[in-house]
């Protein structure tokens, strides 16, 4: 079915005897720029397990164990972008920690995500409702990653729920 186009094809990969892996550095090293660096886009999501786990995240991880700011009463009507919030829980020793834990298993982890060919990767951090803890501990997780050179992004899938 092929035929014609393999006829005016520029090249011609045969795959039989080819890992997805073998494939992959096949093609980038027919068609990638010669200085490009394997690249990944890093996502770091917030989110509530009471609204559902995301389908498509790679790593989650559970900031329930955290101090809920929702039963503090000026702190519930805002969200983990809010200064008060932010100090709430990342004046909580066990947020510090945390967040020191995640830092020493991902600085390591991700390259070895890019060397894989992974070109995505997303790491969820819930709470109860996503409003709170997960966002102020997402932001944070983003900025270590950034301060390391990992590019991330940060969404916020619960955070007006």
């Amino acid at each position: 079915v092929l035929e014609p186009v393999k006829q005016v094809a520029d090249a011609v990969i045969d795959t039989s005897e080819l890992t997805v892996h073998d494939l992959r550095d096949r093609i980038r090293a027919m068609f990638a720029a010669d200085d490009a660096e394997p690249t990944m886009q890093t996502t770091v999501l917030s989110f509530g397990y009471k609204h559902g786990l995301p389908l498509d995240a790679d790593l989650v991880l559970d900031c329930r164990f955290l101090p809920n700011p929702h039963w503090v009463d000026e702190l519930r009507p805002l969200t983990g972008l809010d200064d008060e919030v932010r100090e709430h829980v990342l004046g909580q020793p066990a947020a510090r920690e945390f967040l020191a834990n995640i830092e020493r298993l991902l600085v390591p982890l991700i390259p070895e995500y890019v060397s894989e060919g992974k070109a995505y990767l997303t790491i969820a951090l819930g709470c109860t409702g996503g409003r709170h803890r997960s966002v102020v501990i997402a932001e944070e997780v983003a900025r270590v990653l950034r301060r390391h050179g990992l590019p991330a992004g940060v969404l916020h899938r619960d955070v007006e729920k």
